[in-house]
């Protein structure tokens, strides 16, 4: 501290008490000074009340406050598409609105012999909420659970380094999502590449991944009535994740329950998970911990909270199984994925 000296019995020279005075305003600037220096680097200008300042915001939060009925429509976002080469039939979808920042990026595989068009329609809904999409075809129709996890990672890749639409992309936010033999390798990618924020399994054919060992938060979700990849089947896989998870039964839907025609019960929970993986947004939290509406949901589970804030315990929120349904425990025989 600087040495203060007091003079006294001349013109222009300060009373003890000036000093004092003096001595007690520097050391309170001092210490405003240091509060301030010890705002998180998180803190930031709030780009919509210029000169405020928010601590914590979320800045990847996008679009309005969610409700009951806006997560079973297309969000608010406009979307546009672009066919790619690099990939077989290849569609990127992605917001038109670049005055939020960047968006998190979705790559999306079918399953065995499964073409693209017959879930192209999650394309625009799942950009209309903020996030760039691409969805693509097996390189070899054929091809296994872990050939096509390879290929969402290559498809991820592309996505955020060499598309014309990277520029748009947050590369730290990055998931991953596929149909049957493409829900298997959803999560095939997600345990060779631990960094992405998540994994769903829409019927997932699991072959090659140890689900023990996952550290990627992830979603199954199957058809009560699927003979192809069981309730059983896929709840086995599920109860071996040790991470942040959902399990999701869609009431009566066989297999197919993602194809063809839009599905909102499913996109009432494949939303709300990206949302609050992908964005953090704790806004979309409500429809997972505990599920605000089971309508068309013959079982739920998930582990809550699913944001930080609290230790993870396995909640049931909602579990009424129709005994009428099949649950054979294996994948079928005739597999056609």
């Amino acid at each position: 501290m600087r040495r203060i000296e007091v003079h006294a019995g001349r013109a222009g020279t300060r009373s003890l008490g000036q000093v004092w005075r003096w001595f007690a305003v520097a050391v309170g600037l001092a210490v405003v000074t240091a509060v301030a220096g010890a705002v998180p680097a998180t803190a930031a200008e709030n780009p919509h009340q210029p000169g405020q300042v928010q601590v914590a915001e979320n800045l990847y939060q996008r679009g309005p406050d969610p409700t009951k009925q806006s997560v079973t429509t297309a969000g608010t976002f406009a979307t546009a598409t672009m066919n790619v080469s690099e990939f077989r039939k290849g569609v990127i979808y992605y917001p038109t609105d670049t005055s939020h920042g960047t968006f998190g990026a979705i790559a999306f595989i079918p399953g065995y012999n499964g073409s693209w068009a017959a879930l192209e329609w999650t394309g625009p809904w799942l950009a209309s909420f903020g996030f760039v999409v691409i969805g693509f075809e097996a390189a070899n129709p054929g091809d296994g659970d872990a050939a096509r996890g390879t290929q969402l990672l290559a498809a991820l890749d592309y996505l955020t380094q060499r598309s014309p639409v990277r520029g748009r992309i947050d590369p730290n936010r990055t998931a991953v999502i596929g149909h049957s033999m493409g829900g298997g390798g959803a999560m095939s990618a997600a345990s060779k590449r631990p960094s992405l924020k998540t994994a769903i399994g829409l019927a997932p054919a699991i072959f090659s991944t140890n689900m023990k060992t996952l550290k990627v938060p992830a979603m199954v979700m199957v058809g009560q009535k699927d003979t192809t990849v069981s309730p059983s089947y896929a709840k086995n896989f599920y109860n071996q994740i040790p991470t942040k998870k959902a399990y999701v039964e869609l009431t009566g839907a066989t297999h197919g329950f993602p194809s063809w025609k839009p599905n909102s019960v499913m996109m009432r929970k494949v939303v709300p998970w990206f949302k609050v993986f992908l964005d953090n947004d704790a806004r979309y939290t409500q429809f997972l911990c505990p599920q605000l509406d089971s309508t068309g949901v013959s079982a739920y589970q998930s582990t809550c909270p699913l944001l930080p804030g609290g230790s993870a315990s396995t909640s049931t929120d909602h579990e009424a199984v129709n005994p009428a349904a099949v649950h054979t425990g294996a994948i079928n025989s005739h597999y056609p994925g």
